[in-house]
């Protein structure tokens, strides 16, 4: 009797649908998101940790220009940036986090689209952000919105490894990606 209620409920569990996908909401950071941003980035083992007072002033002094994905309440995405203060068409990417569990689904390129929409950077023209040449995930990223910008992708190396870093980090090469309108940064706010 056991081993046949064991089939049933085996049987029964072939024919569940999977869940769906959680609900991403991208929004404008507060100063309550500072901790969020700076453990979510901390989680992630790859990326370079700020100062959990440089996440607050992101969070704030910079929040029309950053933001962050929630699922469920939970903080799963996040992009820091400001505008160039010498080149007013220029947003520079400072940092694009996903959680794992938020991975493969665009949601780099939609928070970074959620940016470029907004009244802050109706000047802005062109993309940039620094990548090292082993950064996979990033280049991904990166060729995938130029390529939804229609846009040219240009690189070129900025911060050289033993100049610059004193030999403790790889170098950082600027990528240029642009020019583009306004119009053609909307369709990197699509799914």
């Amino acid at each position: 009797m056991i081993y046949g209620n064991s089939v049933l409920f085996d049987a029964s569990a072939l024919m569940r649908q999977p869940a769906a996908n959680p609900r991403t909401t991208i929004r404008r950071p507060t100063s309550a998101d500072g901790e969020k941003v700076w453990s979510l980035v901390g989680a992630t083992g790859s990326l370079d940790d700020n100062s959990l007072y440089c996440n607050l002033l992101q969070a704030t002094h910079f929040a029309s220009t950053c933001a962050i994905a929630e699922q469920n309440g939970q903080v799963v995405g996040w992009v820091s940036g400001y505008i160039l203060p010498e080149q007013p068409d220029t947003y520079f990417v400072w940092q694009v986090c996903v959680g794992e569990a938020a991975r493969g689904r665009g949601l780099g390129r939609r928070l970074i689209g959620d940016v470029l929409t907004r009244p802050e950077c109706r000047a802005v023209t062109t993309l940039q952000c620094t990548i090292t040449h082993d950064n996979e995930p990033s280049w991904g990223l990166f060729r995938a919105i130029a390529g939804k910008l229609d846009a040219q992708l240009r690189q070129l190396e900025l911060f050289e490894k033993d100049t610059h870093f004193g030999g403790r980090h790889e170098s950082e090469y600027v990528v240029s990606i642009g020019p583009f309108s306004p119009a053609q940064a909307t369709a990197l706010t699509r799914a």
